[in-house]
């Protein structure tokens, strides 16, 4: 019985410093997985966490979100009050996400996506309502007062009936956002699945970063 007692007693340290060791490697992991000015997750844990949330057999909303602004506020201002901007975003979402069990990321630059279940029409409005709200707050930096505003596009997906995967949701709320920001509205909902825009290499036509852009919609 000693012998067993003393050769736990010996493999207790081993194990708590494997377990520290784990630990550690996890929260590395993790760490590398989100954005370093926000804290918010990057795509690639986005779209893996989105996919999940979307499998679960619950009606689902996916949010593509851009602020307003956000250019003018850099030229203005510096880059450095754009980054109190985009940490100030990342701290609203993460707050709104918490109260709604969402996910969200930050995709590059001043875009954003969310995945939240959604239970009505009526619920998608108010949680759009209340982001809105939540983002459209100023952002103080150095004694200035920074107005700054985001576009939402929002597309629900049920699991029973919708067929589309998570990036066509992406698209099509990114569709909805560059209509809310084209009309000045803060938001759009999506009435169905069917894409009303061209596509270029499998991105909305005109969207930076596909040919014959016209620069940043922000």
């Amino acid at each position: 019985m000693s012998t067993v007692l003393s050769a736990l007693a010996a493999a207790a340290p081993l194990a708590a410093g494997w377990s520290f060791h784990s630990l550690r490697l996890r929260r590395q992991v993790d760490a590398a997985r989100r954005d370093p000015l926000t804290g918010l997750w990057t795509r690639d844990a986005f779209t893996e966490r989105a996919a999940r949330t979307l499998s679960r057999g619950r009606r689902g909303a996916v949010y593509l979100i851009d602020l307003d602004r956000f250019k003018e506020i850099n030229d203005t201002h510096g880059h450095a009050a754009g980054d109190a901007v985009i940490r100030a975003t990342g701290h609203r979402l993460t707050e709104w996400a918490d109260i709604h069990a969402a996910t969200v990321a930050r995709l590059g630059g001043d875009e954003f996506a969310a995945v939240s279940t959604v239970h009505s029409s009526t619920e998608l409005v108010w949680m759009l309502d209340g982001l809105t709200h939540s983002l459209e707050e100023p952002v103080r930096y150095e004694g200035h007062v920074l107005t700054v505003g985001a576009s939402i596009g929002a597309v629900t997906h049920d699991p029973a009936v919708d067929g589309v995967d998570l990036s066509a949701l992406l698209r099509l709320a990114d569709e909805e956002m560059y209509r809310a920001k084209r009309t000045g509205t803060p938001w759009q909902i999506a009435s169905d699945h069917t894409s009303g825009m061209g596509t270029v290499n499998g991105r909305r036509a005109g969207r930076t970063g596909t040919h014959g852009a016209t620069g940043a919609t922000s």
